[in-house]
């Protein structure tokens, strides 16, 4: 019922805001057949209706994300890797430059004080538009850095708005934070389920602050480095009052081997006490979380060195191991992190359509995938509507706990007790041993420091250790490539992908059981019909694949052809143009139309 009442408010502040908004361009004031705001901003019913129709939240869609980074080999043609292989241009790199969202949420914070309603009320709805809004800016500064700032809506006559040069991303940032403090100050705390409420505005708060404060560290192109500490600070002491509020805590049973999917895989997550706000799927509804395809069978496929990423059981560095270059599919995943094994599809895995037959899912090897199969966000079952009705949790402590601890370890002042109200409560969910800031300092993990060259100084181990626990707890989630551009590690997405290691032609187990379960043949040989296909032990056929050198008319690419190797992904070279590439230009028509809007960084 809950559900139902969250989908009849969201849908009829969605139909209001499509019945005052402009639907034509953001400088108009509003449409001449839509209702007058003297007539619409009336009652707190006004007001929540025209807000529940803002309302965005991150969805089951983040699963398939960050496609084009270190963490994902993809096929398809998204933006990032299409610029470092091809030559872009403002002609032909043109999204982003959308201007209608904003134009709506300024258009409501011109009409709410209208409402007959008290002060409390019209500030909290107000809070949550200058959210909105803030979101909204920030987006458009991570794209563009400069970007004009509009605080109302425009109107035809107004030749000075509509062809304002940019404003400088000091100004706009110090506008967002304005924002953000206001809601925070504001927005309340009780609010509808499906809704963000007060602890949700500050993380976000927390976060655009932890953003703009590394990113002005380490982007000396800005020359914003001496503001940076200030955004940190902001972003400490914001998740520091949503940790002492109480009101939150990681999901922890005491399960190390479950309690982490479970976030990923509840079919109603209210009440969880690390959801601070969860997307909400019911298929009843009409409101589908179903992205199992997307994740497992279309476009994209979890990286090798994400893989490595994870540490070992018992705390220790799996690539501090000799050899573990060379390690095949099975033994990656022995003795390792427990979320390994709760994020990506682990040998052993039983696919539950397999019933009645409960045999072991062996890993599809396909050209330009890496074999490693997504777990996280894929609902084992053969219930549809338990598959399309799963919640998506949109906002999680979790992130509150690492924005405290990077940002103080940005700012050199993080302490052991730092570490264990927030690193070694996600470790200890895990069943991981604690991080310890010296031992971490003293032995910086040399893996990580050739990852991100730009961290040095006495705490350069604990920033590399947290950004490991950043990228193992938010893996395949949408996190990771804000994260490479704040920390100016655009490098790394010239790094092409591979998957898993094969020494050669033969037969492997994907399993672990120690029994094959594919076979891989020369690219001269052909895969022999059914019946003639080779058996295992178990009297199971074995699974035939042809390698070879990429390009090959085989099924598997592998490094060095049928010498082995990892499974090549794509070979075309990437190029990542520092510092022009953090950015994007402006849509040529659109400086066109306003030759006041100039291209930063190189762009043209």
């Amino acid at each position: 019922m809950k559900k139902v009442k969250y989908l009849y408010t969201l849908l009829a502040g969605m139909l209001m805001l499509a019945a005052i908004s402009c639907k034509k361009d953001f400088m108009d004031r509003y449409p001449q057949t839509s209702v007058p705001p003297d007539r619409f901003f009336n009652s707190e019913e006004d007001l929540a209706s025209y807000i529940n129709g803002l309302l965005s939240i991150p969805g089951a869609g983040q699963y398939a994300s960050d496609q084009g980074t270190d963490d994902k080999a993809t096929t398809a043609a998204v933006e990032i890797k299409s610029m470092m292989t091809g030559t872009p241009t403002s002609q032909n790199i043109t999204g982003g430059w959308s201007w209608g969202r904003l134009r709506n949420i300024n258009y409501f914070l011109e009409n709410y004080d209208k409402a007959k309603v008290s002060q409390e009320v019209k500030n909290h709805y107000a809070g949550l538009a200058r959210f909105y809004r803030a979101q909204f800016y920030v987006d458009m500064v991570s794209r563009y850095s400069d970007v004009p700032w509009y605080s109302q809506t425009l109107n035809p006559a107004d030749s000075g708005g509509l062809y304002k040069p940019r404003d400088p991303r000091a100004l706009v940032m110090d506008s967002v934070m304005a924002d953000l403090a206001f809601a925070s100050a504001n927005v309340k705390e009780s609010v509808p389920e499906g809704t963000p409420g007060v602890w949700v505005v500050k993380l976000i708060y927390a976060r655009t602050a932890l953003y703009e404060g590394t990113y002005r560290k380490y982007h000396s192109e800005l020359d914003l480095q001496a503001s940076a500490d200030a955004f940190l600070q902001i972003a400490q002491q914001v998740a520091g009052e949503i940790i002492s509020s109480g009101n939150y805590e990681i999901y922890n049973t005491g399960k190390p081997d479950a309690d982490y999917l479970t976030l990923f895989t509840s079919l109603s997550l209210a009440g969880n006490p690390e959801v601070l706000l969860a997307n909400i799927y019911d298929q009843d509804l009409n409101r589908s979380g179903d992205n199992k395809y997307s994740i497992n069978d279309y476009e994209q496929s979890p990286s090798r060195e994400l893989i490595q990423t994870y540490l070992m059981k018992d705390g220790s560095r799996f690539t501090d191991q000799s050899g573990y270059q060379t390690f095949g599919f099975v033994k990656e995943f022995e003795n390792r992190d427990p979320r390994l094994s709760q994020t990506f599809l682990y040998p052993g895995f039983i696919l539950a359509s397999n019933a009645p037959n409960p045999t072991p899912y062996i890993q599809r090897l396909n050209k330009n995938f890496t074999g490693y199969h997504q777990l996280k966000g894929y609902i084992n079952s053969t219930d549809q509507k338990a598959v399309a009705g799963t919640d998506f949790p949109a906002y999680r402590y979790a992130e509150v706990l690492l924005t405290y601890a990077e940002a103080l370890a940005e700012l050199g002042t993080v302490t052991q007790a730092d570490l264990d109200m927030s690193v070694n409560l996600l470790r200890s969910r895990a069943g991981l041993p604690a991080l310890i800031l010296t031992a971490a300092n003293a032995n910086a993990d040399p893996v990580l420091a050739a990852q991100y060259p730009a961290v040095s100084g006495a705490n350069q181990g604990i920033i590399l250790e947290i950004r490991r626990e950043r990228r193992v707890e938010f893996a395949l989630e949408g996190y990771r490539y804000n994260d490479l551009m704040r920390w100016a590690a655009g490098k790394r997405l010239e790094i092409i992908p591979d998957g898993m290691y094969f020494p050669g032609l033969g037969k492997y187990d994907l399993t672990g059981d120690a029994v094959p379960d594919i076979i891989l043949i020369d690219k001269t040989a052909s895969i022999p019909p059914a019946e003639q296909q080779e058996e295992n032990t178990l009297g199971i056929k074995l699974v035939y694949y042809k390698a070879g050198n990429f390009g090959d008319d085989v099924t598997v690419y592998l490094k060095n052809g049928n010498s082995g190797g990892t499974i090549v992904t794509e070979t075309t070279t990437r190029q990542f143009i520092d510092p022009q590439y953090y950015y994007r230009p402006i849509p040529f028509n659109q400086v066109t139309l306003n030759p006041a809007l100039k291209q930063i960084f190189g762009w043209n």
